[in-house]
């Protein structure tokens, strides 16, 4: 048993993966069906960590299944793509350094391979020849998957990460039509596709003129609801021998949003000061000192935004409904209708906020909590004691 019993910022292990129940379900059907997934969610939502619970529950199972996992985020170019899936797709299907050798010699020997360990005896592959070469024969790599799985008899699932990072790439849409090309005629490799910038994963994927249009079932990762958080947080206090009841269990669940990330935070910070049983004023207490840690972070990307993006801020915590009406116009300082549509969607891009069914809701609680009531409460403060100043000269 761990010391400490929540988990944030990392990838969770069992014992502090919470609930998706119907999620893991899903994908281990579609990965077993052969059935591709995009899997979308603003970050800190527990992608990876739902990921990683299904493959390796499905490693358990199924011994002729092979997980690779991929993170795109820092790749800046197809070259880096194409060295990052060759290694991810042999280090899966490799058990001992031999074979990945092998391996690489095997299915990559025109592209010149070239292997390299490092001080961990991790073992990575680069390529000898130019990337002129392995761009006139990109299908070297991205068939490779497929040509392992069936020399081997096994089948392969290849998830990748921040999957809309391929629009940093240069001809990001002729890039994705040299991976559909492909990858549609796979039969012994399954993709999961993910990340969190919602808009630029939906246009990707349910725009009928973009490659990877219907290449996959859509799944939208949804927050856990709070029953399974107040089951999750009592049985993590009552495993380490302290105490909360269902009341401040559920009080952690809606300080943070039912966040993943910051219900993990918030759980973690009061267990670790509670004594024998935890409190309300506790929990209040550990709100408030993860808000007070973030407050430098929260003023710096505040300090990036114009007036008009904090008039909107301010209208949707003051819980405005009509942004576009004129009153709501005029209170808030947000010029035209024309100009809040175009705000807001910066905003959203920005992940700020997220536009889920109409509504407008921010993705950070913690930095809504911190706007309302540190930075707006301050400068409503401010305010009136400047009004207040001018009268009494007057």
């Amino acid at each position: 048993m761990r010391s400490v019993p929540f988990t944030y910022g990392r990838v969770t292990a069992s014992d502090d993966f919470t609930n998706r129940s119907e999620e893991i379900a899903l994908l281990k059907r579609n990965f077993l069906a052969g059935v591709n997934s995009i899997l979308i969610s603003p970050r800190r939502w527990g992608k990876t960590s739902l990921l990683r619970r299904v493959t390796e529950e499905l490693t358990l199972e199924q011994k002729d299944i092979r997980i690779c996992h991929i993170d795109i985020f820092d790749l800046r170019n197809e070259h880096q793509f194409y060295v990052a899936l060759a290694n991810g797709v042999l280090q899966a299907t490799s058990s001992r350094w031999e074979e990945f050798v092998k391996d690489a010699k095997q299915f990559l020997g025109a592209l010149v391979p070239t292997i390299t360990f490092s001080p961990d005896m991790q073992t990575g592959v680069s390529f000898g020849v130019g990337w002129e070469e392995i761009e006139r024969n990109p299908e070297e790599i991205l068939d490779l998957a497929e040509r392992v799985a069936e020399r081997k008899k096994i089948r392969i699932i290849v998830c990748i990460d921040e999957f809309q990072s391929l629009a940093s790439f240069a001809d990001p849409l002729a890039f994705q039509k040299k991976l559909r090309a492909r990858w549609q005629n796979h039969r012994h490799v399954t993709y999961c596709l993910y990340g969190s910038k919602r808009h630029m994963l939906l246009e990707v994927f349910t725009d009928s003129s973009m490659p990877f249009y219907k290449f996959g079932e859509l799944l939208y990762l949804k927050k856990i609801g709070t029953e399974e958080w107040i089951s999750f947080i009592r049985r993590r206090f009552s495993d380490t021998g302290k105490e909360i009841s269902e009341e401040d269990a559920r009080l952690i669940a809606q300080l943070a949003e039912n966040h993943p990330y910051y219900v993990q935070q918030l759980a973690q910070q009061s267990w670790f000061r509670t004594g024998r049983k935890c409190n309300r004023e506790i929990i209040l207490s550990a709100r408030e000192d993860i808000v007070g840690q973030l407050g430098l972070l929260f003023a710096n990307i505040t300090e990036r935004f114009s007036a008009t993006q904090m008039g909107l801020l301010r209208a949707i915590i003051a819980g405005e409904k009509q942004l576009s009406a004129q009153q709501t116009l005029l209170q808030y300082r947000l010029g035209t209708s024309a100009n809040v549509v175009r705000v807001k969607r910066g905003l959203i891009e920005s992940e700020v906020l997220d536009d889920s069914g109409g509504e407008l809701t921010f993705l950070d609680p913690m930095f809504r909590h911190w706007l309302e009531f540190i930075l707006f409460h301050k400068e409503s403060t401010n305010n009136f004691t400047n009004d207040k100043t001018e009268s009494e000269q007057l």
